[in-house]
Protein backbone atom coordinates (compact mmCIF):
# COMPACT_ATOMS: atom_id res chain seq x y z
CA UNK A 1 0.00 0.00 0.00
CA UNK A 2 2.67 2.12 0.87
CA UNK A 3 4.58 1.91 -2.65
CA UNK A 4 1.69 2.93 -4.36
CA UNK A 5 2.66 6.87 -4.97
CA UNK A 6 -0.80 7.87 -5.14
CA UNK A 7 -1.49 6.92 -1.84
CA UNK A 8 2.11 8.43 -0.68
CA UNK A 9 2.12 12.08 -1.64
CA UNK A 10 -1.63 11.97 -0.90
CA UNK A 11 -0.54 11.02 3.18
CA UNK A 12 2.39 13.72 2.95
CA UNK A 13 0.51 16.01 1.61
CA UNK A 14 -2.35 15.37 4.62
CA UNK A 15 0.71 15.12 7.30
CA UNK A 16 2.45 19.00 5.83
CA UNK A 17 -0.39 21.00 4.79
CA UNK A 18 -2.28 19.47 8.89
CA UNK A 19 0.51 20.38 11.02
CA UNK A 20 0.47 23.63 9.66
CA UNK A 21 -2.92 23.80 10.07
CA UNK A 22 -2.79 22.40 13.50
CA UNK A 23 -0.22 24.96 14.59
CA UNK A 24 -2.52 27.65 13.41
CA UNK A 25 -5.32 26.57 15.19
CA UNK A 26 -3.66 25.10 18.64
CA UNK A 27 -1.38 28.01 18.76
CA UNK A 28 -1.64 30.81 16.43
CA UNK A 29 -5.44 31.42 16.78
CA UNK A 30 -6.36 30.08 20.14
CA UNK A 31 -3.19 31.73 21.17
CA UNK A 32 -3.24 35.16 19.55
CA UNK A 33 -7.02 35.00 20.93
CA UNK A 34 -6.84 34.15 24.80
CA UNK A 35 -3.05 35.20 25.23
CA UNK A 36 -2.07 38.51 23.23
CA UNK A 37 -5.48 39.67 22.77
CA UNK A 38 -7.02 38.56 25.85
CA UNK A 39 -10.27 37.35 25.03
CA UNK A 40 -12.78 36.64 27.49
CA UNK A 41 -15.08 33.04 26.53
CA UNK A 42 -17.76 35.56 25.03
CA UNK A 43 -15.06 36.76 22.40
CA UNK A 44 -13.61 33.28 22.02
CA UNK A 45 -16.66 31.65 21.52
CA UNK A 46 -17.23 34.39 18.59
CA UNK A 47 -13.58 33.70 17.11
CA UNK A 48 -14.95 30.03 17.05
CA UNK A 49 -18.16 30.82 16.51
CA UNK A 50 -16.91 32.49 12.75
CA UNK A 51 -14.67 29.24 12.59
CA UNK A 52 -18.02 26.84 12.71
CA UNK A 53 -19.86 28.99 10.66
CA UNK A 54 -17.46 29.15 7.79
CA UNK A 55 -16.97 25.47 7.73
CA UNK A 56 -20.42 24.77 7.64
CA UNK A 57 -21.35 26.69 4.53
CA UNK A 58 -17.42 25.05 3.16
CA UNK A 59 -18.86 21.37 4.45
CA UNK A 60 -21.99 21.81 2.40
CA UNK A 61 -20.39 22.81 -0.84
CA UNK A 62 -17.12 20.82 -0.80
CA UNK A 63 -19.13 17.23 -0.77
CA UNK A 64 -20.90 18.23 -4.13
CA UNK A 65 -17.39 19.76 -5.64
CA UNK A 66 -15.93 15.98 -4.23
CA UNK A 67 -18.54 14.29 -6.49
CA UNK A 68 -18.27 16.39 -9.47
CA UNK A 69 -14.65 17.55 -10.04
CA UNK A 70 -12.93 14.54 -7.57
CA UNK A 71 -10.94 15.15 -3.98
CA UNK A 72 -7.78 15.79 -5.91
CA UNK A 73 -9.30 18.99 -7.68
CA UNK A 74 -11.20 20.12 -4.30
CA UNK A 75 -7.46 19.62 -2.28
CA UNK A 76 -5.55 21.44 -4.55
CA UNK A 77 -7.82 24.57 -5.35
CA UNK A 78 -8.49 24.89 -1.75
CA UNK A 79 -4.63 24.43 -0.56
CA UNK A 80 -4.05 27.50 -3.22
CA UNK A 81 -6.49 29.68 -2.16
CA UNK A 82 -5.53 28.75 2.26
CA UNK A 83 -2.04 30.37 1.38
CA UNK A 84 -3.55 34.26 1.59
CA UNK A 85 -6.38 33.36 4.26
CA UNK A 86 -3.54 32.23 5.84
CA UNK A 87 -1.39 35.18 5.86
CA UNK A 88 -4.37 37.47 6.59
CA UNK A 89 -3.99 36.31 10.00
CA UNK A 90 -0.98 38.02 10.54
CA UNK A 91 -3.16 41.53 10.72
CA UNK A 92 -5.76 40.44 12.91
CA UNK A 93 -5.21 42.30 15.72
CA UNK A 94 -8.57 42.79 17.14
CA UNK A 95 -10.96 40.42 18.45
CA UNK A 96 -13.51 41.57 15.24
CA UNK A 97 -10.71 41.54 12.68
CA UNK A 98 -9.28 37.94 14.17
CA UNK A 99 -12.98 36.72 13.60
CA UNK A 100 -13.53 38.06 10.07
CA UNK A 101 -10.08 36.59 9.07
CA UNK A 102 -10.88 32.95 10.95
CA UNK A 103 -14.04 32.98 8.84
CA UNK A 104 -12.25 33.55 5.87
CA UNK A 105 -9.77 30.63 6.95
CA UNK A 106 -12.59 28.27 7.70
CA UNK A 107 -14.43 28.89 4.35
CA UNK A 108 -11.45 27.82 2.24
CA UNK A 109 -9.93 25.21 4.53
CA UNK A 110 -13.21 23.47 5.72
CA UNK A 111 -13.69 21.65 1.79
CA UNK A 112 -10.02 20.43 1.77
CA UNK A 113 -10.86 18.81 4.94
CA UNK A 114 -13.92 16.96 3.50
CA UNK A 115 -12.12 16.06 0.40
CA UNK A 116 -8.94 14.81 2.25
CA UNK A 117 -11.97 12.51 4.14
CA UNK A 118 -13.16 11.32 1.08
CA UNK A 119 -9.91 10.49 -0.67
CA UNK A 120 -9.76 6.83 0.48
CA UNK A 121 -12.48 5.43 -2.02
CA UNK A 122 -11.25 7.55 -4.99
CA UNK A 123 -8.03 5.37 -4.55
CA UNK A 124 -8.99 1.87 -3.81
CA UNK A 125 -12.33 -0.38 -4.43
CA UNK A 126 -11.55 -2.64 -2.07
CA UNK A 127 -12.28 -2.64 1.78
CA UNK A 128 -9.14 -4.40 3.60
CA UNK A 129 -7.49 -1.21 1.70
CA UNK A 130 -9.89 1.02 1.89
CA UNK A 131 -9.59 0.70 5.98
CA UNK A 132 -5.37 0.91 6.02
CA UNK A 133 -5.61 3.99 3.35
CA UNK A 134 -7.78 5.92 5.82
CA UNK A 135 -5.37 4.48 8.44
CA UNK A 136 -2.58 6.10 6.95
CA UNK A 137 -4.50 9.63 6.17
CA UNK A 138 -5.67 9.63 9.36
CA UNK A 139 -2.14 8.57 11.19
CA UNK A 140 -0.77 11.75 9.22
CA UNK A 141 -3.31 13.80 9.93
CA UNK A 142 -2.28 12.88 14.31
CA UNK A 143 1.37 12.49 13.59
CA UNK A 144 0.94 16.34 12.40
CA UNK A 145 -1.30 16.94 15.71
CA UNK A 146 2.57 16.36 17.10
CA UNK A 147 4.58 18.14 14.95
CA UNK A 148 2.09 21.42 14.35
CA UNK A 149 1.73 22.32 17.91
CA UNK A 150 5.13 21.89 18.87
CA UNK A 151 6.49 23.96 15.76
CA UNK A 152 3.54 26.62 16.66
CA UNK A 153 4.88 26.24 20.38
CA UNK A 154 9.04 27.07 19.22
CA UNK A 155 8.01 29.70 16.89
CA UNK A 156 5.53 31.53 19.89
CA UNK A 157 8.47 31.20 21.88
CA UNK A 158 11.22 32.74 19.83
CA UNK A 159 9.91 34.36 16.81
CA UNK A 160 5.83 35.52 17.73
CA UNK A 161 2.28 34.02 16.95
CA UNK A 162 2.16 35.36 13.45
CA UNK A 163 5.11 33.56 12.35
CA UNK A 164 2.66 30.20 12.74
CA UNK A 165 0.69 31.99 10.12
CA UNK A 166 3.27 32.16 7.47
CA UNK A 167 4.62 28.66 8.36
CA UNK A 168 0.75 27.84 7.98
CA UNK A 169 1.02 29.30 4.43
CA UNK A 170 3.50 27.13 3.67
CA UNK A 171 2.98 24.39 4.18
CA UNK A 172 -0.05 24.67 2.37
CA UNK A 173 1.96 25.88 -0.85
CA UNK A 174 4.03 22.75 -0.58
CA UNK A 175 0.56 20.47 -0.03
CA UNK A 176 -0.86 21.62 -3.52
CA UNK A 177 2.70 20.89 -5.15
CA UNK A 178 2.47 17.01 -4.07
CA UNK A 179 -1.27 16.70 -5.25
CA UNK A 180 -0.09 17.87 -9.09
CA UNK A 181 1.02 14.65 -9.83
CA UNK A 182 -1.99 12.45 -7.99
CA UNK A 183 -4.25 10.27 -9.71
CA UNK A 184 -7.57 9.08 -8.97
CA UNK A 185 -10.16 6.80 -10.26
CA UNK A 186 -13.35 7.45 -12.18
CA UNK A 187 -16.20 6.84 -9.99
CA UNK A 188 -19.78 7.31 -11.29
CA UNK A 189 -19.82 10.18 -12.92
CA UNK A 190 -22.27 12.99 -11.55
CA UNK A 191 -25.70 13.66 -13.30
CA UNK A 192 -24.21 17.09 -15.06
CA UNK A 193 -28.21 18.15 -16.25
CA UNK A 194 -28.47 18.33 -11.89
CA UNK A 195 -28.30 21.75 -10.04
CA UNK A 196 -25.64 21.77 -6.78
CA UNK A 197 -28.60 22.60 -4.79
CA UNK A 198 -30.66 19.12 -5.92
CA UNK A 199 -26.95 17.18 -5.63
CA UNK A 200 -26.52 18.82 -1.69
CA UNK A 201 -30.71 17.39 -1.28
CA UNK A 202 -29.64 13.79 -2.81
CA UNK A 203 -26.87 14.03 -0.48
CA UNK A 204 -28.95 14.42 2.64
CA UNK A 205 -32.09 12.82 1.34
CA UNK A 206 -29.49 10.07 0.87
CA UNK A 207 -27.84 10.17 4.22
CA UNK A 208 -30.60 10.40 6.58
CA UNK A 209 -32.73 7.67 4.85
CA UNK A 210 -29.79 4.79 5.05
CA UNK A 211 -30.42 3.41 8.51
CA UNK A 212 -26.58 2.76 9.28
CA UNK A 213 -25.00 6.21 7.55
CA UNK A 214 -27.69 7.78 10.05
CA UNK A 215 -26.84 6.04 13.28
CA UNK A 216 -22.82 6.83 12.06
CA UNK A 217 -23.27 10.38 11.13
CA UNK A 218 -25.01 11.24 14.58
CA UNK A 219 -23.14 9.22 17.01
CA UNK A 220 -20.40 11.12 15.77
CA UNK A 221 -22.41 14.43 16.34
CA UNK A 222 -22.73 13.33 19.92
CA UNK A 223 -18.13 13.47 20.06
CA UNK A 224 -18.50 17.15 17.55
CA UNK A 225 -20.59 18.74 20.60
CA UNK A 226 -17.33 17.82 22.93
CA UNK A 227 -14.70 19.13 21.29
CA UNK A 228 -16.97 21.90 20.05
CA UNK A 229 -16.99 22.78 23.86
CA UNK A 230 -13.84 22.41 24.11
CA UNK A 231 -12.60 25.20 21.14
CA UNK A 232 -14.61 27.68 23.09
CA UNK A 233 -12.93 26.85 26.40
CA UNK A 234 -9.27 25.27 26.25
CA UNK A 235 -7.69 27.96 25.82
CA UNK A 236 -9.05 29.31 28.96
CA UNK A 237 -8.41 26.08 30.64
CA UNK A 238 -4.66 26.50 30.06
CA UNK A 239 -4.95 30.43 30.89
CA UNK A 240 -7.12 30.58 33.98
CA UNK A 241 -6.91 27.25 35.89
CA UNK A 242 -3.42 25.92 34.55
CA UNK A 243 -2.12 29.37 34.94
CA UNK A 244 0.65 28.54 31.85
CA UNK A 245 1.54 30.61 29.02
CA UNK A 246 0.47 30.31 25.30
CA UNK A 247 3.55 28.03 24.10
CA UNK A 248 1.98 25.31 26.59
CA UNK A 249 -0.91 25.00 24.40
CA UNK A 250 1.00 23.50 21.77
CA UNK A 251 3.54 21.04 23.69
CA UNK A 252 0.55 19.85 25.76
CA UNK A 253 -1.41 19.12 22.43
CA UNK A 254 1.31 18.16 21.03
CA UNK A 255 2.08 15.48 23.31
CA UNK A 256 -1.91 14.91 23.10
CA UNK A 257 -1.27 14.07 19.24
CA UNK A 258 1.38 11.26 20.66
CA UNK A 259 -2.01 9.61 21.66
CA UNK A 260 -4.02 10.02 18.76
CA UNK A 261 -0.87 8.95 16.50
CA UNK A 262 -0.59 5.26 18.76
CA UNK A 263 -4.55 5.35 18.21
CA UNK A 264 -4.28 5.71 14.84
CA UNK A 265 -1.85 2.85 14.89
CA UNK A 266 -4.06 0.82 16.78
CA UNK A 267 -6.94 1.36 14.76
CA UNK A 268 -5.24 0.26 11.60
CA UNK A 269 -4.70 -2.91 12.98
CA UNK A 270 -7.87 -3.79 14.01
CA UNK A 271 -9.50 -7.07 12.62
CA UNK A 272 -12.72 -7.07 10.37
CA UNK A 273 -14.47 -8.53 13.62
CA UNK A 274 -13.96 -4.57 15.49
CA UNK A 275 -15.60 -3.34 12.76
CA UNK A 276 -19.26 -2.66 14.41
CA UNK A 277 -21.42 -0.20 15.19
CA UNK A 278 -21.17 -1.68 19.02
CA UNK A 279 -17.38 -1.38 18.98
CA UNK A 280 -17.25 2.26 17.44
CA UNK A 281 -20.25 3.49 20.34
CA UNK A 282 -17.84 1.88 23.02
CA UNK A 283 -14.91 4.24 21.96
CA UNK A 284 -17.20 6.82 21.22
CA UNK A 285 -18.42 6.29 25.39
CA UNK A 286 -14.57 5.83 26.07
CA UNK A 287 -14.10 10.04 25.33
CA UNK A 288 -15.87 10.87 28.84
CA UNK A 289 -13.61 9.04 30.41
CA UNK A 290 -10.50 10.92 28.37
CA UNK A 291 -12.09 14.16 29.45
CA UNK A 292 -12.52 13.45 33.57
CA UNK A 293 -8.71 12.98 33.40
CA UNK A 294 -7.24 15.60 31.14
CA UNK A 295 -9.57 18.41 32.74
CA UNK A 296 -10.03 16.76 36.39
CA UNK A 297 -7.68 18.23 37.88
CA UNK A 298 -5.42 21.53 37.94
CA UNK A 299 -2.04 19.79 37.85
CA UNK A 300 -0.16 20.23 34.50
CA UNK A 301 1.86 16.38 34.68
CA UNK A 302 -1.60 14.93 34.96
CA UNK A 303 -2.96 16.81 32.01
CA UNK A 304 -0.13 15.82 30.10
CA UNK A 305 -0.53 12.34 30.89
CA UNK A 306 -4.50 12.27 30.37
CA UNK A 307 -3.84 13.64 26.69
CA UNK A 308 -1.56 10.48 25.89
CA UNK A 309 -4.93 8.71 26.67
CA UNK A 310 -7.52 10.83 25.79
CA UNK A 311 -5.70 11.08 22.41
CA UNK A 312 -5.41 6.99 21.74
CA UNK A 313 -9.43 6.70 22.44
CA UNK A 314 -9.95 9.46 19.75
CA UNK A 315 -6.87 7.65 17.42
CA UNK A 316 -8.80 4.36 17.78
CA UNK A 317 -12.67 6.35 17.27
CA UNK A 318 -12.08 8.43 13.94
CA UNK A 319 -10.71 6.42 11.28
CA UNK A 320 -12.87 3.94 12.61
CA UNK A 321 -15.71 5.91 11.93
CA UNK A 322 -15.10 7.33 8.91
CA UNK A 323 -14.72 4.06 7.58
CA UNK A 324 -17.83 2.75 8.50
CA UNK A 325 -19.51 5.90 7.06
CA UNK A 326 -17.58 5.09 3.66
CA UNK A 327 -18.27 1.33 3.52
CA UNK A 328 -21.92 2.26 3.55
CA UNK A 329 -21.80 5.09 0.83
CA UNK A 330 -22.27 4.75 -2.82
CA UNK A 331 -19.55 5.37 -5.10
CA UNK A 332 -21.08 8.56 -6.52
CA UNK A 333 -22.20 9.62 -3.56
CA UNK A 334 -19.27 9.37 -1.19
CA UNK A 335 -18.16 13.12 -1.26
CA UNK A 336 -22.05 13.92 -0.72
CA UNK A 337 -22.18 11.41 2.57
CA UNK A 338 -18.96 12.77 3.85
CA UNK A 339 -19.91 16.27 3.69
CA UNK A 340 -23.11 15.67 5.48
CA UNK A 341 -20.66 13.90 7.98
CA UNK A 342 -18.66 17.02 7.66
CA UNK A 343 -21.06 18.90 7.70
CA UNK A 344 -22.59 17.61 11.12
CA UNK A 345 -19.22 17.94 12.68
CA UNK A 346 -19.45 21.55 12.15
CA UNK A 347 -23.20 21.77 13.61
CA UNK A 348 -21.76 19.61 16.73
CA UNK A 349 -19.40 22.41 16.99
CA UNK A 350 -21.49 25.66 16.55
CA UNK A 351 -23.94 24.81 19.06
CA UNK A 352 -22.29 24.77 22.58
CA UNK A 353 -20.97 27.71 21.25
CA UNK A 354 -24.29 29.26 22.29
CA UNK A 355 -23.75 27.88 25.88
CA UNK A 356 -20.08 28.02 26.66
CA UNK A 357 -19.80 31.41 28.02
CA UNK A 358 -22.98 30.85 29.96
CA UNK A 359 -21.63 27.46 31.63
CA UNK A 360 -18.15 28.91 31.77
CA UNK A 361 -19.68 32.32 33.90
CA UNK A 362 -22.13 30.20 35.98
CA UNK A 363 -20.15 27.04 36.83
CA UNK A 364 -16.61 27.80 35.58
CA UNK A 365 -14.56 26.88 33.19
CA UNK A 366 -13.29 23.19 34.39
CA UNK A 367 -16.89 22.37 35.41
CA UNK A 368 -18.03 23.26 31.94
CA UNK A 369 -15.47 20.98 30.21
CA UNK A 370 -16.27 18.27 32.59
CA UNK A 371 -19.63 18.42 32.27
CA UNK A 372 -19.52 18.17 28.82
CA UNK A 373 -17.28 15.02 29.12
CA UNK A 374 -19.89 13.39 30.72
CA UNK A 375 -22.82 13.86 28.48
CA UNK A 376 -21.14 12.39 25.49
CA UNK A 377 -20.33 9.17 27.65
CA UNK A 378 -24.29 9.53 28.35
CA UNK A 379 -25.16 9.89 25.02
CA UNK A 380 -23.23 7.26 23.90
CA UNK A 381 -25.07 4.54 26.31
CA UNK A 382 -28.17 5.88 25.06
CA UNK A 383 -26.97 4.38 21.33
CA UNK A 384 -25.70 1.38 22.43
CA UNK A 385 -29.02 -0.54 21.70
CA UNK A 386 -29.21 0.70 18.40
CA UNK A 387 -25.57 -0.29 17.80
CA UNK A 388 -26.15 -3.85 19.23
CA UNK A 389 -29.49 -3.97 16.71
CA UNK A 390 -27.50 -3.25 13.46
CA UNK A 391 -25.07 -5.83 14.36
CA UNK A 392 -27.38 -8.33 14.79
CA UNK A 393 -28.48 -7.39 11.20
CA UNK A 394 -25.16 -7.30 9.65
CA UNK A 395 -24.18 -9.19 6.97
CA UNK A 396 -21.18 -12.08 8.04
CA UNK A 397 -19.08 -9.90 5.74
CA UNK A 398 -18.33 -6.53 5.55
CA UNK A 399 -20.35 -5.17 1.92
CA UNK A 400 -17.84 -3.39 -0.50
CA UNK A 401 -17.50 0.54 -0.64
CA UNK A 402 -20.69 1.46 -2.00
CA UNK A 403 -22.86 -1.73 -1.89
CA UNK A 404 -25.15 -1.44 1.49
CA UNK A 405 -26.54 -4.52 3.14
CA UNK A 406 -29.60 -5.45 1.39
CA UNK A 407 -31.44 -4.24 4.84
CA UNK A 408 -30.15 -1.01 4.11
CA UNK A 409 -31.57 -0.13 1.16
CA UNK A 410 -32.43 4.01 1.41
CA UNK A 411 -36.03 4.89 3.23
CA UNK A 412 -37.60 8.15 3.72
CA UNK A 413 -36.80 10.71 5.85
CA UNK A 414 -39.11 9.79 8.75
CA UNK A 415 -38.05 6.14 8.51
CA UNK A 416 -36.66 4.22 11.57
Amino acid sequence: MWANTNVRNVVFARFISRAGGEAAFFVGIWGKAAFTLDANPTELAFVMGALGVASLIGASIAGVLVDRFDPRKVVLVGEILFVPAALALIFANTIPSLVLATFMLGLVGTPVFTAISSFAPFLTDEEDELSRINGLIEGASWTAFVVGPAVGALLAGTVGVDAIFVFDAATSAVAAALLIPVKVRKLIPIDETSTGWNELKEGFRFTYGHRRLRFYIFLGSTVWLLFGTFSALEPLFFRDVLGVEVETLGWVNSIFGIGLVSGTVIAARFPARLRTATFLTFLVGMNAVGVLLYVGTDLLQVVVAAGVVWGLIIGMMAPLHRTMVQINAPSKMVGRVMGVNHIHSEVGHLLPLTLAPWLAAALGVQMSLIISGTLVGVGALAFLPAARRLDRTRQAEVPPPGLPDPADEPKTMGST
